[in-house]
């Protein structure tokens, strides 16, 4: 089973929001994940997808247009 939570860091402690329903003494694996490493990866992929939108040569005409 996979289950993901969110947690805060406090002095050496990962505080979850509300237990969770394991059996007391239960092994976990955590994995530590940055929550801005998802929302830097989201600003990456729209960057991306701008520079698609904007950034092509169909642009041209416009700028010929406005240089007259």
């Amino acid at each position: 089973m996979s289950t993901t939570v969110e947690a805060i860091y406090e002095h050496g402690t990962l505080v979850l929001p509300k237990p969770l329903p394991l059996p007391e003494k239960s092994r976990v694996r955590v994995t530590i994940e940055d929550a801005d490493a998802e929302r830097d990866e989201w600003l990456k992929h729209s960057a991306a997808g701008l520079l698609k939108t904007w950034d092509n040569p169909a642009d041209d005409i416009f700028n010929d247009l406005l240089a007259q």
